[in-house]
């Protein structure tokens, strides 16, 4: 299984059957490397989404309209897409699992929010934010944890689904700090690989993994991919 960083929560994942980009956030994101655009959506099946928020949903409904991907998503965001254009959808919501060829999703629990503000000022709430966890049929388990803190049920996920990948938030401030993020690897999961996310996007979030690195005790697990970076697990 080969997974691509492109800055903040977005990653591309992909395997012998399925090419997924999981939180596309690409235009607005200061990091994201705009020459790797076209290869980071090219042959793309699916696009999986944790929450409602723009930095998540990102290009979803432009990648979607070129390349005739699944968005993959919550009921309620998945509805708010589909008004606003979306054709190819599949949509579930926490505890629910989602069959595609080559891989599962199950929708878990994340703490969190997820809504918008439309151009007339209007909230609208895009239903529960999650974390998304993929068994694949040729490739490891992986548990994107969507932004959240540090919840005691974590416990209940490795239980349940023991996933091997973890894409765990460290920035603060909108999700857990490094410290934290360290603990709930080190308490709750078993790893074989751990990739921070959701840092050096914005000044008002942590610029670099260090913190997370440090607190991990510069574990071998850890691996700290350049945004655009290919790594092979």
């Amino acid at each position: 299984m080969k997974l691509t960083w492109y800055g903040h929560a977005a990653f591309g994942v992909e395997t012998d059957k399925a090419k997924i980009l999981i939180d596309p956030f690409f235009t607005g994101n200061p990091v994201f490397p705009e020459e790797k655009r076209a290869d980071a959506i090219a042959d793309i099946t699916h696009i999986a989404l944790t929450h409602g928020h723009g930095d998540h949903i990102g290009d979803t409904l432009d990648i979607a309209a070129k390349t005739g991907a699944t968005v993959i998503g919550n009921y309620d965001l998945i509805q708010w897409l589909q008004a606003q254009g979306l054709e190819k959808a599949d949509f579930g919501n926490t505890g629910g699992t989602l069959q595609h060829e080559g891989f599962s999703v199950t929708f878990v629990q994340a703490f969190h929010s997820s809504g918008t503000v439309d151009e007339n000022g209007v909230a609208h709430s895009l239903g529960m934010p999650n974390g998304l966890v993929f068994h694949f049929d040729d490739g490891q388990s992986l548990y994107h944890m969507g932004d959240t803190d540090i919840f005691g049920d974590m416990a209940l996920i490795e239980e349940l689904h023991q996933p091997q990948v973890g894409l765990v938030p460290i920035g603060d401030r909108f999700t857990m700090g490094g410290a934290v993020a360290a603990l709930s690897c080190k308490r709750y999961f078993n790893f074989k690989t751990i990739i921070p996310c959701h840092y050096g996007t914005f000044p008002i979030i942590d610029e670099t993994a260090d913190k997370f690195v440090e607190a991990m005790d510069n574990s071998d697990a850890v691996k700290v991919p350049a945004v655009g970076e290919t790594i092979t697990v």
